[in-house]
């Protein structure tokens, strides 16, 4: 695909909008759970478990999907990713009980699930993996994810929480067919797709990048959606002041803003930096910036939020970029569901993390178990640039870079 060409330009917009909507729709309940508090009565430690399988959903899900999109259409599966989500959040909305909103959660993290071994598959094959598009498209589902908070706190407050469901529904079954009749079908030249790795690998340096992969997939999980689960939550609690919610959902939004300033950062910094010695000072950032966060409160825990932030999202764009590198079109879309599955498959751990954590020793504890974990990442981070620069002289340049 010539990512000049309209119609890619087009489809590349759409998986933008995609993947602004994917955060955005994963990150209304954090919010909408400081709410629930009062009408069921229940305290955040046990409330926000409800959110746990909708995570643990959103990593099991993303095997299949990624299957189904080699084996099926690409194109078709994010048409199911709109309409699938869209119906869940209808029936959020209109959930009677914490039981019932259990399950809708369930059903969105399902659908959810579809955009990044989808959605990011297609976005590779239409942009050849060029770092400003991926950079851009990062941003976006940043934008989702700072907007999430913001916006539903808004609606939650005017018009009760049941309508911080409905209205992002709307959206999203509205995108539906317009993406259907909008993006080419790819089913004809999915046998074409290109079968051998842009970067090629000796077979011990081969296991070895996929070693790493596993943890990093794991440990960024944890990190991601430890800190971007917790943090409206953090931001109320530790401020130092009694925050009313929209206040807290606009603090909120600003700190995530900080990470989509970063994300075009780095969609500039890695068309001159390997992007496996990026990472690696990507991860060292974020590990300060959670040590800082653990140990401060007030409004410089505002600065040390963003630090993180910035190295959170900052990281994902150049994760997406290292495996570009050295898988081939005709198989991404199922190495993108296998990390994909491992990374937000440790979603679900993050909840109950913070659950456990939080009842014992508060966003303290909770934060300095999360450095921990990012000690871990950057372990694996530093593995990725060995291997990396071990292979410079065996690789083949993509034609991208």
């Amino acid at each position: 695909m010539n990512p000049f060409d309209p119609a890619t330009r087009r489809a590349i917009g759409f998986l933008n909008w995609a993947h602004a909507i994917d955060h955005y729709v994963l990150l209304i309940f954090p919010t909408v759970v400081i709410s629930l508090e009062a009408f069921y009565s229940r305290p955040y430690g046990e409330l926000i478990a409800l959110g746990a399988p909708c995570f643990v959903a959103f990593g099991v899900f993303s095997l299949p999907a990624g299957w189904l999109a080699d084996r099926w259409s690409r194109r078709n599966m994010m048409v199911v990713f709109y309409a699938g989500c869209g119906l869940s959040l209808i029936a959020a909305s209109l959930a009677p009980t914490a039981f019932m909103l259990g399950a809708a959660l369930f059903l969105l993290g399902m659908f959810a699930a579809i955009y990044h071994p989808v959605g990011m598959a297609m976005l590779i094959e239409a942009s050849q993996a060029r770092g400003r598009t991926l950079a851009f498209n990062g941003v976006c589902g940043n934008l989702g994810a700072a907007l999430a908070a913001g916006i539903t706190a808004v609606l939650a407050y005017w018009l009760g929480w049941r309508a911080a469901f409905l209205a992002p529904a709307a959206f999203c079954l509205v995108t539906a067919p317009l993406f259907y009749w909008t993006v080419p079908d790819d089913r004809k030249h999915t046998a074409r797709r290109e079968s051998k790795p842009g970067v090629r690998l000796t077979p011990a340096l081969t296991y070895a990048m996929f070693g790493m992969f596993i943890l990093i997939a794991l440990t960024a999980g944890l990190v991601f959606n430890a800190v971007t689960v917790a943090l409206p939550k953090i931001v109320e609690e530790r401020l130092g002041a009694d925050v009313p919610l929209v206040l807290v959902g606009g603090l909120a939004t600003a700190v995530f803003m900080c990470g989509a300033l970063a994300q075009l950062a780095v969609g500039r910094l890695v068309e001159w930096i390997p992007p496996h010695i990026l990472l690696t000072a990507i991860v060292m950032v974020g590990l300060v910036g959670t040590v800082w966060a653990a140990m401060t409160t007030g409004p410089l825990l505002l600065a040390a939020l963003a630090l993180v932030m910035v190295a959170i999202y900052g990281q994902v764009t150049v994760n997406d970029m290292v495996i570009a590198r050295y898988t081939a079109d005709a198989w991404r879309g199922r190495v993108y569901a296998v990390r994909y599955f491992l990374l937000f498959l440790s979603a679900g751990v993050a909840v109950e993390m913070i659950s456990r954590f939080h009842q014992q020793g508060g966003f303290s504890l909770v934060l300095m178990v999360t450095a921990a974990v990012t000690g871990l990442f950057l372990i694996a981070a530093i593995g990725v640039a060995v291997i990396g620069s071990l292979a410079t002289g065996r690789v083949l340049p993509q034609p991208a870079e």
